[in-house]
């Protein structure tokens, strides 16, 4: 089965290009697709957007699919990185479990690419969620049940539970913004977390 896009991100084997001008068409490649979207991300659009020449893009990253790729693995760490610099390791688990909700929000509602899918290519979301066999899911699932180990949920299947409960709601709140729940910014969606969704890991 091909990697998928959570396995490459989170393979220490994977490395993007990290010299400066690599970076450069990376910031350039995230532009362009979170203002056209990655179906219209070409190189040339990149070049012009990074300031580079078109035969550096393709010396760098040799071809169209490599340089998406790229992008969504530096894109899905830093991601990740920040979910978990974001919780405290010593919250209690309701406490860890709202921050967490709080922190996936923000993240969901402030990065470009991110903030556009799920706008105007929820599908695109739905798609990648559910393709080989709903595999990102669940690993997203199995990611977030060994955050909820660490704070000592047990047993391991409620642990499972909580966790395929957790992802879906924050997926249900990306893609369907509309809410009547205060959701738009830290505080009150810390609130509506610790009230409402950490019970869902602190219930007897």
């Amino acid at each position: 089965m091909t990697p998928t896009l959570l396995e490459r991100a989170l393979d220490p084997e994977v490395v993007p290009p990290a010299d400066e001008v690599s970076e450069r068409i990376l910031d350039g490649a995230l532009a362009v697709a979170a203002a056209s979207g990655v179906r219209n991300l070409t190189m040339d659009l990149v070049a012009q957007r990074a300031g580079v020449g078109r035969m550096t893009v393709y010396r760098r990253f040799g071809e169209r699919d490599k340089l998406v790729e790229a992008l969504s693995v530096r894109e899905a760490r830093r991601c990740l990185a920040q979910l978990e610099a974001a919780v405290d390791p010593e919250l209690e688990l309701g406490d860890r479990v709202a921050e967490g909700f709080v922190v996936a929000m923000r993240i969901a509602r402030e990065h470009p690419l991110l903030n556009r899918l799920a706008r105007l290519e929820p599908d695109t979301v739905l798609t990648t969620l559910t393709a080989d066999s709903s595999e990102m899911f669940r690993m997203l699932r199995d990611a977030s049940s060994g955050w909820l180990a660490l704070a000592g949920l047990e047993p391991a299947k409620r642990r499972e539970q909580v966790a395929d409960l957790l992802v879906r709601l924050c997926v249900s709140f990306v893609l369907i913004q509309d809410s009547s729940l205060p959701l738009g910014d830290d505080a009150a969606a810390r609130r509506v977390a610790r009230e409402l969704i950490a019970p869902i890991a602190t219930a007897p």
